[in-house]
């Protein structure tokens, strides 16, 4: 199987989810993400704007932001992204994907990277919408970041090393029915 195959067999699986079930799943994960937050001290967070078929990550935005921790979106820019500061408003433009207003880039260090995936492989690289972004900008940055956190809304894992050097490698892989540590990286 390749990737595009296994990306496509993985989006279906979301489609067909139970919706009734989604926020009480969701929450899980954004009460896991809160609590390794709090815990590690994490000052500045990278996450992303939920789409519909990706982990609801809008009430951990809303608690973090009451609590004055620095956290950063994705800001399209061509065939990928920079980070800038998450402010409202939000809107809606390319590929449906969610964004703040442009601001200045963000060149610090990121504690922690909470990053959506479709799934993954056996050497923990992340498979996503097959656009690029992530990658592109991991290779860019990834010296700043210290860890990177996936998150799916259902664990799709392929047995076989499907992706590529270049694809974004994982510390931890989060799903409401799991927590995997990559042993490989240091959490």
């Amino acid at each position: 199987m390749n990737k595009s195959e296994f990306r496509k067999g993985c989006i279906e699986r979301l489609k067909k989810g139970n919706r009734v079930n989604l926020y009480r799943l969701d929450k899980m994960v954004s009460q896991f993400l809160y609590r390794y937050i709090k815990k590690n001290n994490c000052k500045v967070v990278m996450l992303y704007v939920p789409l519909k078929i990706e982990i609801n990550i809008s009430n951990l935005i809303t608690q973090l932001r009451k609590e004055g921790i620095t956290l950063l979106v994705p800001f399209m820019v061509g065939k990928s992204f920079r980070l800038v500061k998450y402010r409202l408003p939000i809107k809606r433009k390319s590929f449906g994907v969610k964004e703040p207003n442009i601001s200045n880039n963000f060149y610090k260090k990121i504690d922690l990277a909470i990053v959506p995936v479709i799934g993954m492989d056996k050497s923990f690289r992340r498979v996503g919408f097959g656009k690029g972004f992530y990658d592109r900008f991991f290779e860019e940055s990834s010296d700043k970041i210290d860890r990177v956190f996936f998150v799916g809304r259902k664990s799709c894992i392929s047995n076989e090393i499907i992706t590529d050097d270049y694809d974004v490698e994982g510390n931890l892989y989060i799903t409401p029915k799991k927590v995997l540590n990559n042993i490989n990286k240091h959490i």
